[in-house]
Parts: structure tokens; sequence; C-alpha cells
């Protein structure tokens, strides 16, 4: 007798976010070696909804100029919730460049083997993107063994 081959179902999720917290930490590269851009680090809390649902404890690194919007973040969030009602919890990694007027060489990806629940095997990638409004817009394109 021979085992089925688990095939993989590509899905797309889009919802909307909100930052509900983003706490600056004092904690700094070690040793400290001066550029033209400081590197901080916050914690950040998100809520998300739409097919997105659910919340986001998320790690943010950044060496950037707020006054002239030039710089690169990198994200590293833990999402609890649902896409698209499939509940579960997995990690996903983001970064970008902005030059002051745009936005550059994004970086999306959902962290392998980090799913949960109805998530558990989900891999794929994603984007978000901040409206002229400020909507805040997240999508992710996965696939789930099954």
């Amino acid at each position: 007798m021979s085992e089925a081959t688990p095939s993989l179902r590509a899905m797309h999720s889009e919802g909307t976010f909100t930052v509900t917290s983003f706490v600056a930490t004092d904690v700094a590269p070690e040793p400290a070696i001066a550029t033209g851009l400081p590197v901080g680090l916050a914690r950040m809390e998100k809520r998300f909804d739409g097919g997105v649902t659910g919340r986001a404890a998320t790690l943010f690194t950044a060496a950037f100029d707020q006054a002239t919007g030039v710089g690169t973040y990198l994200a590293m969030e833990s999402f609890e919730g649902a896409l698209d009602g499939r509940a579960g919890a997995f990690n996903f990694a983001h970064s970008a460049t902005t030059t002051g007027s745009d936005r550059i060489d994004p970086f999306f990806t959902i962290v392998p083997a980090s799913g949960t629940g109805d998530l558990s095997g989900i891999t794929g990638s994603g984007g978000l993107v901040v409206e002229d409004d400020g909507t805040h817009r997240i999508w992710f394109d996965y696939e789930l063994t099954t």
C-alpha cells in the first residue's frame, strides 16, 4: 500500500492592520559603532481585520532618519489569528528600504515550520503597504499542505 503524497493548496488572504503599541527599547548594538543613521529596536503589537484577523507581537529594528524618511527596517512578527477562517499561529518576516519618497527592495516571507493549528505547514510570502490615507494593508500568498 502506498501513502498519498500531500498536495499544496495556493491561497491568498488580505486585510488591514493597526499598530496598537510601539515601544522603543534601549537595546543597542554592541560594540557601539557610529554610523550616519543610528540603529534602534522596538516592540510592537498589531491588530488585524478582514480576511486576516488576529494580533501580532513584533520585534522591529531600523536604521531610519525621521526628518528625511530615509532608512531601512527589519521586522519579525509572531501572528495569532486566522487567514480567511483558518485559525492558528505562525511567524513572518519583512523588510524594506525607503528613500524619503518611495519604498524599495521589499522582502516578505512566512517562516517555514512555524505554523500551528489550521495553519500548520504554512509556507509562502506576502506584502504590506501604507496607503496615502494612512490605511495599513497586508496580504499573504500562501500554501498549506492538504
